[in-house]
């Protein structure tokens, strides 16, 4: 709960300081970067760790966001974090911008990942069907994971529809398995 509400005030503070163009960049820069956080331990070694004086934790994630091609507007806002110790919530606070930004345009932003990758016509068939449903443009993200052996998982917000075999199969296992 705490890192929620945390994350929407950096969110929105970061969102309310940038004009309507630079609004995605700076969502795909903040996703990049909570993604790179998120793999790799040396980065998240350096953010928490005392031992760096934060100079040195912002000169490593102004050089990541440099790399990662990042709207030069982050920069003050990744040292603001670094200073407040709240580099942890960057998956949350990336979450919460995307959130915001989709409400902004209009539209929602729909996770959908598929045993098999999904032609054109299926994903026009797919985001025709979720705009009739949630009565609002939808942004696909479609990721293709072999290991749900068939069907799809959607993921809107914190909803996620799993209709997958391999959910079915664990389904059965845990029912089974409790008599």
């Amino acid at each position: 709960m705490i890192k929620t509400a945390v994350a929407s005030r950096y969110a929105k503070a970061l969102f309310e300081l940038l004009d309507a163009s630079s609004v995605e960049p700076v969502r795909a820069g903040l996703t990049a970067l909570a993604q790179a956080y998120s793999e790799s331990e040396a980065l998240r070694h350096v953010v928490a760790s005392p031992v760096f004086r934060p100079e040195d934790k912002i000169a490593v994630l102004t050089e990541l966001s440099r790399r990662l091609e990042i709207p030069a507007v982050m920069n003050h806002f990744l040292a603001q974090l670094v200073k407040k110790n709240r580099v942890v919530f960057l998956a949350e606070i990336s979450l919460a911008f995307a959130q915001l930004a989709d409400q902004a345009k209009g539209s929602r932003q729909v996770n959908v990942t598929s045993a098999r990758t999904l032609d054109a016509k299926e994903q026009d068939a797919l985001r025709t069907r979720l705009r009739e449903v949630l009565k609002r443009d939808v942004d696909l993200n479609v990721q293709t994971e072999p290991g749900l052996l068939s069907g799809l998982r959607v993921q809107i917000g914190s909803t996620v529809v799993d209709s997958s075999i391999r959910n079915r199969l664990t389904a059965i296992r845990t029912a089974l398995t409790k008599e």
